[in-house]
């Protein structure tokens, strides 16, 4: 279990080591880095998703470790309050993002071992929390520079976690 600190309350989550052990430990090795400590939600868009562990505040982007394999072909779902590792278009490339779906967003799962059906991976879930994650997917959001769109207007932190047993 991890407990995300945020602005607006707790998320607890939980995680399966057991489907994504690399992605997990990934992760954990985030939180006991310190690494989330004052993060931002940096992407919020009612209706799919909240993303954060990029970016500190003033949009200060964070430094990762590499990029680790997609676990993404684990049987689990990209479903309303699971967590999954962020990534770019490359299919391995999620260092330290993150982000908590907020609908059953089944586009993202993983179809095939191909860069257009690889998918997201999900490591988790919202144990308790949920009330927190629906606060921050309703924010006020807007663009930030040319290339940041669904940004809180106001920001919304990660202040801290506490990695539980």
């Amino acid at each position: 279990m991890v407990t995300l600190h945020t602005t607006y309350g707790d998320i607890t989550l939980n995680l399966f080591a057991d489907k994504a052990p690399d992605t997990v430990a990934n992760f954990l090795q985030y939180c006991r880095d310190g690494h989330y400590d004052n993060t931002l939600f940096h992407r919020v868009i009612d209706g799919f998703m909240i993303q954060g562990g990029g970016y500190g505040p003033g949009f200060e982007e964070k430094e990762t470790r590499a990029p680790v394999k997609n676990e993404a072909a684990n049987g689990l779902s990209n479903k309303v309050g699971t967590v999954a590792m962020a990534r770019t278009m490359e299919p391995h490339s999620a260092t330290a993002q993150f982000f908590i779906n907020v609908n059953d967003n089944d586009f993202l799962n993983f179809k095939s071992a191909t860069s257009q059906g690889f998918g997201y991976c999900v490591f988790g879930e919202v144990a308790e929390g949920m009330d927190v994650v629906n606060k921050i997917k309703g924010v006020a959001t807007g663009t930030r520079g040319y290339m940041h769109q669904d940004v809180p207007v106001d920001d919304v932190l990660i202040t801290g976690v506490t990695v539980g047993e």
